[in-house]
């Protein structure tokens, strides 16, 4: 494993320097090194690391997730209003919506086996898009109208919304039936994630004023933290929905909101942890994709992934009309809800392991999404956010 893991560290910093060399974003160069070196080309990682690789990705999913809550400050979302919530879920069914109508013309599937394949592709990635918006933060970009931040907070609702109506087709290609309970379960996995999440952060705020100690003390406490608080999700599956992640989110902005100079410390921290697990998350990303199966898939899952992506970004310019973000900033906000990753590499492969006809089909489209969106969905967003984006600070001293 050692050896595994000096290889992925070294080859994904020399391949994500090329990548920006050429003016690429560096994920790329993590995506391929993963993919080379992983089980369906060189196979130089470790089955011992790949059996953890999912546990792996989600501590660095949590990792930027707890950065984020902390440069997330709540009352920038009341400058766009209505607009923050119907991000949440807006997009996702537009996409989703997309799929049913154009993926029984292009794949031999039913309409529910494409919805299915619609909420696996529905996911924006918080680990390609917190980290960009989070740059733009601290640059000043779209600080008028707290444009990163609504990104930011949308991208992270958007993944449970899209998860549950995973679960929910699913269960109707089981037999089940359509269960509206589980509809029922997205507002309350929502609340509840919140909820608990702001109650932690706020325990803790009073733990660090009453308890000297180092920040290294207090970052070691937010990651444990925040371990309990997506463990505390699996805990309630039985009894009540709860969304580790969101609340893992609320806890960082919590903080933020008791003592600022505190969560501004802390971030800077995390900040620097998220350069290793950046690296770590991507190559493993990058390592359950079967680039060659997928490219062999050809014109029809581009030509899906293409249209959905579309119907997305029609999505976001339907949620965000009427609201006080400017034209160019609405565009911004379209190109940086394209990205996906994570949450395809997470349950891509699952309609297969059901043994569904129709799993193939979608985890290649899967596999597909990631290679197109995570490289063209960054690449967008570092080439755009000055065109498109206000340099807040530049406003400040005019």
């Amino acid at each position: 494993m050692l050896f595994s893991l000096a290889i992925m560290f070294l080859s994904a910093i020399v391949l994500s320097a090329v990548m920006e060399k050429l003016k690429l974003p560096g994920l790329v160069g993590m995506l391929l090194t993963g993919a080379v070196l992983g089980p369906y080309a060189l196979d130089l990682v470790s089955p011992k690391l790949l059996a953890i690789s999912a546990d792996l990705r989600q501590i660095a999913l949590i990792v930027i997730l707890v950065r984020a809550g902390l440069a997330l400050n709540v009352s920038d979302l009341k400058k766009v209003g209505r607009a923050s919530i119907l991000m949440c879920f807006g997009p996702a069914t537009f996409e989703i919506a997309a799929v049913i109508v154009f993926a029984p013309m292009l794949f031999p599937i039913t309409h529910l086996d494409a919805a299915i394949m619609g909420a696996v592709l529905g996911a924006v990635s918080p680990a390609v898009i917190v980290p960009k918006m989070l740059a733009l933060i601290e640059k000043g970009y779209g600080k008028a109208r707290s444009v990163p931040q609504l990104v930011m907070a949308g991208a992270a609702v958007d993944d449970i919304y899209v998860i549950v109506l995973f679960a929910t087709f699913i269960g109707m290609k089981s037999g089940n039936g359509f269960n509206p309970a589980n509809l029922a379960k997205i507002p309350i996995s929502v609340i509840l994630g919140l909820s608990v999440g702001v109650l932690i952060g706020i325990v803790l705020i009073k733990l660090f004023q009453k308890v000297h100690m180092r920040d290294t003390f207090k970052i070691l406490i937010l990651l444990s933290s925040a371990f309990l608080l997506v463990s505390f999700e699996e805990l309630m599956k039985p009894y009540a929905p709860v969304s580790g992640l969101l609340a893992v989110m609320a806890m960082g902005c919590a903080i933020l909101k008791q003592n600022g100079a505190v969560a501004k410390r802390l971030s800077i921290k995390f900040s620097k942890i998220w350069i290793a697990s950046e690296l770590m998350l991507f190559v493993l990303v990058g390592a359950e994709v079967d680039a060659v199966y997928a490219l062999k898939s050809g014109f029809s899952a581009v030509v899906l992934i293409i249209a959905a992506l579309l119907f997305r970004m029609l999505g976001v310019l339907i949620c965000l009309a009427k609201t006080p973000l400017r034209a160019k900033e609405r565009i911004f906000c379209a190109i940086s809800y394209t990205p996906k990753a994570t949450v395809q590499a997470a349950i891509g492969g699952l309609p297969l392991a059901y043994g569904l006809s129709s799993g193939k089909a979608i985890l290649t489209v899967a596999a597909m999404a990631i290679l197109i969106t995570a490289p063209l969905g960054s690449a967008g967003i570092n080439a755009s956010y000055k065109k498109l984006l206000e340099d807040g600070f530049k406003e400040e001293l005019h």
